[in-house]
């Protein structure tokens, strides 16, 4: 059960990474540093007062930058192999008291590959909301995606299997639309048969 768990919160941490790259990590500085939460040998340096600072600073900073118009298109392209990273680091600093060659190969496939997903998808919401409304709606994403990043991390290290049961109900839904989309979209017309 304790492997299932801290799967379950690498795996959330990892998600939040890939809506915004530093939540996550600050989240996980704030519970090391209180003691709520084991930080795996090696990264025990997260939950320290230092990395705390330089996290809390990060995460403003990044914040503040994706409301500022074609920053957010920018950071989305520099962020999107640091979410990769970063999710990965976050899935490796859970996954305690866990044979090294498991450890980093779930933190890599699985925590890098699914923080590349939810980044993938927060890029092609932005992109949408620039093409339907010129840019207007893009403050409201970046809003969606800051509560949505800090929601998922502060799930993960409160209740990570429920964090882990969001993750799949809302990439079951995203994929259910996807797939009717793409279905309306190869359907041939029947006007021109």
């Amino acid at each position: 059960m304790e492997h299932a768990l801290s799967i379950s919160l690498g795996f959330g941490l990892a998600a939040a990474a890939g809506f915004r790259v530093f939540v996550p990590l600050l989240a996980m500085s704030v519970a090391g540093y209180t003691g709520h939460l084991e930080l795996g040998e090696g990264f025990r340096w997260i939950g320290t007062f230092p990395a705390l600072v330089v996290l809390s600073t990060a995460t403003v900073l990044e914040i503040g930058a994706y409301y500022i118009p074609w920053v957010d298109h920018l950071l989305d392209t520099v962020t999107a192999p640091a979410a990769v990273v970063a999710g990965s680091i976050v899935a490796a600093s859970a996954l305690t008291e866990m044979d090294p060659l498991l450890k980093w190969s779930l933190a890599i496939i699985g925590g890098g590959g699914l923080a590349g997903i939810v980044k993938g998808a927060s890029m092609l919401a932005r992109s949408a909301s620039t093409v339907t409304t010129g840019g207007l709606a893009n403050p409201l994403v970046s809003t969606v995606e800051v509560g949505a990043s800090f929601l998922l991390a502060g799930f993960s290290i409160v209740l990570p299997l429920v964090a882990l049961f969001l993750i799949v109900f809302v990439m079951y839904f995203v994929l259910k639309k996807l797939s009717r989309w793409l279905g309306r979209r190869q359907a041939p017309d029947p006007r021109t048969l």
